[in-house]
């Protein structure tokens, strides 16, 4: 059922969350879930136009309504925290009483503010009871993993966007509900309490019929979950499939590469003669590798991911259906999604107040920490340009003008084609000293380094960075020391064996992807030294006349590469530069 654009939303703020059990020392099951449990009711009545108005409509709100979402859910946000002891901690008793005043006397935060309380999962100083503990992956040498409550009202929120989410991916146009209970889904998450995994488990099983069965998938390997559920899905059928954008590339890569075996095994059982053997002739008719879409016609795919871009256009060829993308953390959840024009990315008024970096800004914070960069509200933002994003949680969730490790890009002011009137971004890049491979690794300047001393490589210096190409990579640029004569291809093997060993996440790339991420590039003898020499003679201030290990830019890279007189014959032959002196 369809039903046209409401002209008017009559009620801004988000519905309240039920109660829940307070998760402790272990998973455990959520009950009187009212959000999901209404929505599941919809489907089951058909109440399809209901059902959109009810999670999908924020996409009606004017930037107006917005941002006076942001405020009423920003002062209800200070009252809790001026009342815990973690608020009262992070905003260092200031009481602001409005917006203005709040970004004023409150200030920037990372993660460090809060690891005192939330790495021991501290629950009486949090502004609100938490519902659920999840966490993302930490700093190698630091902690393991980040820790984060959340609360009931953010879950309520999340189980709308659930609904929100699976309708935009498999719309065509406003107020289409193309889902229904026991909708296959293949389990393509990382395990709770990873934040994808709760989903899985609390919100997604609620709907969906999983591939493998989430019990069973739980217990099983990445990739023995992936052979089972792939297994079950050409026996059984496939609607949807959430993912990281490499996992479900990688899956298509597999079912071409062995598909035909797992086939032959199930043509013995004639109900499943229709659908294997129309995909074994069209995939030969067409001279190629079966794919996806030669098996099954998905009614969607959601992705999030930093590298869902690189992907975008290889997952639409396999699977006949572009992923929709969300930007999401564990610190905030769900900052913005696409909808069913799979362009720009949807801010989403109800889980956080919203500010932003300018990037020059943000690079100026870099570079001097006494330096306190200025924010922008969503309706100042400029089309074209690029923030940093900094939240704070509604609901009761712990986290105060939290500065994330994102750069983002305004794309559009709104989307015309689908009249959206809020806003449009895409993921741009890491700002600070991570570097985030595939979605499985984030990698910091440390790790690096430590690899590199760990390979036995004789190196002046080095900078590196993620550069998307068919695949993402992570580019060293390295100076080799005069008396090391080995291959770029030589080094490259040590470092990556080095940081095989030194992070987990890392070596899983190549166990679970088939990616081997690292590629390395030689540059001259003394080009590091040349840049600073130049940076001097230029006026350059001291702070900012070395490469950054991490993250150079393009003028930065093009400037080492061009003291190279010896690159030539790098190129030509591979060998190390001896020097350019």
């Amino acid at each position: 059922m369809k039903f046209s654009r409401k002209s008017e939303i009559s009620k801004l703020a988000p519905s309240a969350a039920g109660d829940g059990q307070i998760f402790k020392s272990q998973i455990k099951p959520l009950e009187d879930r009212k959000t999901i449990d209404a929505g599941i009711q919809l489907l089951r009545e058909h109440h399809h136009q209901d059902l959109w108005r009810q999670y999908c409509n924020f996409i009606d709100l004017s930037l107006g309504d917005f941002m006076r979402v942001q405020q009423q859910l920003l002062l209800q946000q200070l009252a809790m925290l001026q009342s815990s002891e973690l608020g009262k901690s992070i905003m260092r008793g200031a009481t602001p009483q409005n917006v203005e005043q709040f970004r004023q006397q409150v200030p920037l935060t990372t993660y460090k503010n809060y690891a005192h309380y939330l790495l021991k999962r501290r629950e009486d100083v949090l502004p609100s009871p938490p519902l659920l503990w999840g966490h993302t992956s930490g700093r190698t040498g630091e902690y393991d993993f980040k820790w984060c409550p959340i609360t009931g009202g953010q879950w309520a929120e999340i189980e709308k966007l659930t609904f929100a989410a699976f309708c935009f991916c498999s719309c065509k146009e406003r107020g289409e509900v193309n889902i229904n209970l026991h909708d296959k889904l293949l389990y393509g998450a990382a395990p709770a309490p990873y934040v994808t995994g709760l989903l899985a488990r609390y919100a997604f099983s609620r709907i969906f019929d999983f591939l493998p069965p989430l019990d069973d998938a739980e217990s099983l390997s990445f990739q023995e979950r992936g052979k089972k559920g792939i297994t079950m899905a050409l026996a059984n059928g496939l609607d949807f499939y959430s993912a990281l954008p490499s996992v479900i590339v990688n899956v298509g890569e597999r079912l071409g590469d062995s598909g035909s075996k797992d086939i032959k095994a199930l043509l013995g059982q004639p109900r499943l003669m229709a659908r294997i053997l129309p995909a074994v002739l069209k995939s030969k008719m067409a001279r190629r590798r079966m794919l996806p879409k030669d098996i099954w016609k998905v009614k969607g795919l959601i992705s999030a991911g930093s590298d869902g871009s690189v992907y975008r256009e290889k997952i639409a060829a396999m699977w006949g259906r572009r992923p929709l993308d969300m930007f999401a953390c564990t610190e905030g959840l769900v900052i913005s999604l696409q909808t069913w024009d799979y362009e720009g990315l949807t801010f989403y008024p109800y889980l956080n107040f919203l500010e932003f970096i300018p990037e020059q800004d943000c690079l100026r914070a870099r570079e001097d920490s006494t330096f306190q960069p200025r924010t922008l509200l969503l309706d100042e933002v400029r089309t074209g340009q690029n923030y940093q994003l900094v939240i704070t949680n509604f609901h009761g969730g712990p986290f105060v003008r939290y500065v994330m490790g994102d750069m983002i890009k305004i794309t559009a002011r709104r989307n015309e084609s689908l009249d959206i009137d809020i806003p449009q971004m895409v993921y741009h890049s890491r700002v600070d000293d991570m570097i985030d491979i595939a979605g499985f690794t984030r990698l910091t300047e440390s790790v690096i380094w430590k690899a590199l001393e760990n390979s036995g490589v004789d190196y002046e210096d080095w900078t590196v960075r993620k550069e998307l190409r068919d695949k993402p990579i992570l580019h060293l640029y390295l100076e080799p020391r005069v008396n090391n004569h080995l291959r770029a291809e030589q080094i490259t093997d040590l470092v990556h064996e080095a940081l095989v060993k030194l992070d987990k996440p890392y070596s899983e790339l190549e166990v679970f992807l088939g990616l081997k991420p690292l590629m390395v590039t030689l540059v001259a003898h003394g080009a590091f030294d040349q840049y600073m020499r130049q940076q001097l003679a230029t006026g350059v201030e001291l702070g900012r006349m070395k490469v950054s290990h991490i993250n150079p830019s393009d003028k930065v890279l093009e400037s080492l590469l061009s003291y190279s007189s010896p690159l030539t014959a790098q190129k030509e032959n591979g060998q190390v530069p001896i020097s350019n002196r």
